[in-house]
């Protein structure tokens, strides 16, 4: 009788304690369903989101052999710092050539002035011969005037008077020839001075190409473009590199962070532009990062594959599409230091 007591007490307290933590059970379950049914008609919500980040490739433009590498996988770099050197050997004699060829376009102009001023002193003295020319002519064409006179006259024989002519026609020739010579050389400073401007296009192009030339020696020395953190090291020194070749990955700091959030397009008829956002990674579950909505896709993310859906095919099976929110985030830069690209986060509007 005694043990049928006891165990009628204990059963009576087992019957109790499990009653209690049906209770608690359900009044758990309760508060958790009142709290699914809050959130779910106070917000929209989806796991379909990542942290984005601009991530641009480090490219050489110039073909050569890797000398030196300045940075080390993960490193934080600055805007300028120095990311790779290229042997620039080969640049080098080529900008050096280059200035010699610009060197020579140069003392051609020299060359040509010094010409123009040779020519020019020869236009002179073909000058000067004209005037002792016509000089020679008017002082033949007087004798052979009077000594026709005199042949007229019977005072001169027809010998004088050819031989008169004779001069004559040779003073003539010579005047004539002089002044052609003053032409001629007139023609020649004037072909040389046209010749100038060939010259400084010649010294344009020799200009240009040594630009160039100087250009690629600054190419052998790769800088970072911006504030940001490299990514993985995939080069060694000495490796032949191409130009247009990938070297490494930089992440921009300077552009900041933002999440990209997947929402099904029968959540986003309550969501505008700089709507307030709570976002949480799955790296750090207990921490909030605040948000705002920047823009939502105008189009769906199927739309943008590749290979977009085309329904009219016939084969068409009907499913929810999801459209592309972009949220920037607005903590402040130490907090959002803990986020990376591509971590995987909870995104949760709040339905206005």
């Amino acid at each position: 009788m005694s043990t049928q007591k006891n165990y009628t007490n204990t059963d009576q307290l087992i019957t109790r304690i499990t009653a209690w933590i049906a209770g608690i059970i359900a009044i758990g379950l309760a508060i958790w369903g009142v709290i699914f049914l809050f959130d779910f008609y106070s917000y929209e919500e989806t796991n379909d989101a990542q942290v984005e980040e601009y991530i641009n490739p480090v490219t050489s433009r110039v073909t050569g052999f890797i000398r030196e590498i300045k940075y080390e996988e993960n490193q934080e770099v600055k805007k300028g710092d120095t990311l790779l050197v290229i042997d620039n050997s080969e640049y080098k004699l080529q900008q050096e050539e280059g200035e010699a060829a610009l060197a020579n376009a140069q003392a051609q102009i020299s060359v040509m002035e010094s010409n123009v001023a040779t020519t020019a002193k020869v236009s002179v003295a073909s000058e000067s011969q004209i005037a002792s020319a016509k000089a020679k002519l008017v002082k033949q064409q007087q004798d052979y005037d009077r000594y026709e006179k005199l042949f007229k006259v019977e005072s001169a024989t027809q010998q004088q008077l050819e031989n008169s002519k004779a001069a004559l026609d040779v003073a003539n020739s010579e005047y004539r020839s002089a002044v052609e010579n003053y032409q001629a050389s007139l023609s020649k400073v004037n072909d040389i001075k046209a010749q100038k401007g060939v010259y400084e296009a010649e010294i344009k192009r020799r200009q240009a190409l040594l630009s160039r030339n100087k250009l690629d020696v600054g190419y052998t020395i790769i800088r970072a473009p911006y504030n940001g953190k490299m990514g993985r090291r995939t080069i060694q020194e000495g490796q032949l590199i191409q130009a247009g070749q990938t070297l490494a990955f930089i992440v921009d700091k300077e552009a900041g962070k933002w999440v990209i959030a997947n929402f099904k397009e029968t959540q986003i008829s309550h969501m505008h532009i700089n709507a307030a956002v709570e976002i949480t990674a799955d790296a750090y579950p207990g921490k909030t990062f605040k948000g705002t909505i920047v823009s939502l896709s105008p189009a769906t993310g199927a739309r943008f594959s590749l290979l977009p859906p085309d329904n009219s095919t016939g084969n068409f099976v009907k499913i929810v599409q999801r459209i592309p929110v972009k949220i920037r985030l607005t903590d402040n830069a130490a907090t959002l230091d803990q986020l990376r690209a591509g971590m995987n986060a909870n995104v949760k509007i709040n339905k206005d």
